[in-house]
């Protein structure tokens, strides 16, 4: 299964991993706590989200290599969105082995 991560600094992990849990709670079956998240997007597709000081970890499983990329796709816009007031810069996914 295609994986892949990225580390994002911002002293803001902890709210932006609620945000991004709690928006997608409304369609998916989403656990979270402050620090770890878990959104099942669907049987083949996850994100994984862990918060510490001055970091959000994520980590997106696929099906392939299209759906890895389309999500990434979509969790990052979705993260800019709610750090709007912060420059996150590129985010760089690297793929896992």
């Amino acid at each position: 299964m295609p994986t892949s991560d990225a580390n994002i600094q911002t002293e803001a992990a902890s709210r932006y991993l609620q945000q991004l849990c709690k928006h997608w709670s409304h369609k998916f079956a989403v656990e979270f706590t402050p620090e770890r998240g878990r959104i099942p997007f669907d049987e083949a597709r996850v994100c994984l989200l862990e918060a510490s000081d001055g970091a959000l970890k994520l980590r997106i499983e696929a099906g392939d290599d299209a759906t890895l990329e389309r999500t990434q796709e979509t969790v990052i816009n979705h993260l800019k969105r709610f750090a709007f007031r912060e420059d996150l810069g590129a985010v760089a996914w690297t793929r896992a082995s």
